[in-house]
Parts: structure tokens; sequence; C-alpha cells
């Protein structure tokens, strides 16, 4: 007998698909990125790299960096999301994708603290968790749009490992996260990538020593302000 799915053209998987396995960058390459600020690498990539602003670090002083595994789930559910965390390997962050929902909490101290144990490198959801308080002591990045204290569905469906849409920008599974006090962004591993690290790096070298000469010697030469105005027509009136 031909299912109603196969009547209408659908696959039947479509929406229930776990991919075991998909291509991860060199530790080598993901490593370039440790200790460059985000805003650095978004300067570096035209300002347009990061998620949206509403996803904020539970921890602020907790640093994120390594591999997207990606997760799209309904909106308030996470029974892909616990597949996820037996799944992800060692350096993976788990990008649970959850359609900016902000009626359910998906995880809290007991997933982040297994997450944790596994070697998972931090947790980004454009949804809500909860215990909020005790995720902000752990030394384990988690990312979120809000905190409530509504527990999840467990119904599904789901996908695990397809491209996902986060917070403004697309994540593929393999891209390389980063994310600080300031926000985090993705980065799609390619013959650019470890130029783009290079760049980042020597940038924030660059503002190091601004930043040095004004705490230093007070010193911060801006020509360029001038030449800005200049070109603008702006002009002084005393």
């Amino acid at each position: 007998m031909i299912s109603n799915q196969k009547k209408r053209g659908f696959h039947m998987s479509l929406g229930c698909r776990i991919r075991r396995n998909f291509e991860r960058p060199s530790k080598e390459l993901v490593e370039a990125f440790r200790g460059i600020p985000v805003a650095n690498i978004d300067d570096n990539c035209g300002r347009i790299a990061a998620v949206d602003s509403s996803i904020f670090p539970l921890n602020p002083k907790a640093r994120l960096l390594g591999t997207a595994f990606t997760v799209n789930a309904p909106a308030g559910d996470n029974l892909l999301f616990h597949k996820a965390l037996d799944m992800a390997q060692p350096g993976d962050v788990i990008v649970l994708a959850n359609k900016g929902s902000m009626s359910r909490a998906l995880c809290g101290e007991i997933m982040s603290n297994y997450a944790k144990s596994r070697g998972i490198a931090g947790i980004i959801i454009d949804g809500c968790v909860r215990d909020s308080y005790t995720l902000s002591q752990m030394d384990f990045p988690v990312y979120a749009k809000g905190i409530t204290p509504n527990g999840p569905y467990k119904n599904g469906p789901g996908e695990m490992n397809f491209p996902v849409s986060f917070a403004g920008i697309v994540i593929n599974p393999g891209d390389i996260i980063v994310g600080d006090s300031d926000g985090l962004l993705a980065i799609k591993p390619d013959e650019h990538t470890a130029e783009l690290a290079e760049i980042a790096r020597n940038y924030h070298a660059g503002e190091e020593k601004q930043l040095e000469g004004i705490l230093t010697r007070g010193e911060w030469p801006r020509p360029w302000v001038d030449e800005a105005l200049k070109k603008v027509g702006f002009e002084f009136v005393d």
C-alpha cells in the first residue's frame, strides 16, 4: 500500500533525518581562531558574520570555540537535542535551531554538565534555557536567547547535521563556531579560512597597540577622521 506521503511526492524522512557523519575541519584550523575576539573576526568578514545580538552567553567569561553539530527542532522541543548529546564528538558545539521560540527551556544544569563531561565544546540555542544562575557560574559556554522555567516537549520531529537557520545566519555542520562575551559567529571552512585567522589575529594585535598607546601615552592618531569629514563636506563653525 502506498503511503499518503509518497502519493503527495514527499520524502519519507524529510523532517526526521539524522546524519551520522559529516566532514569536520582539522583541529589545527579550528585552533587558529583561539583567543581572537569575535569582533575582530567579524571586522574582517564584512561585519555581517555574527548572529543576531539577541543571543547572549550565560557566562560571559566562558569562551567558545569548536565545530558545529547542528540540530533543527520544532519550537519548544528537545528530543533530538538529547540524541545530539550522545552523538556529538569532543570539540563539537551543539547548535540547536529552535525558531527563536521563547516558550520553553531546552536545556539547563543537567544537560549542560553532561555535555561538558563528554568533551562537547559548548551549546548555542536560539531559544531558552533554565537553571540560569548555575549556568552563569559554569566554566562551560552556553548561549541562548532567553530564560524560562517552562520545560520542553519531547515529541520531535527534527533534523540533525543538516544546514540550519540560526539567529539571522546559516550554520552548516562542520562550520567553526567562535564565541565570547560580545556574541558568536560561524565560519565556513574553505581555502581562505587559515588566511582569515591570520588576518584577524594581526588585526587584533594592531588594536592592542592602539590601546597601549592610549593607556601609556594618551595617544591615538586617527588622521582618517579629518579626511572622512573633509570628503563628506563638513564645515567647522566657531
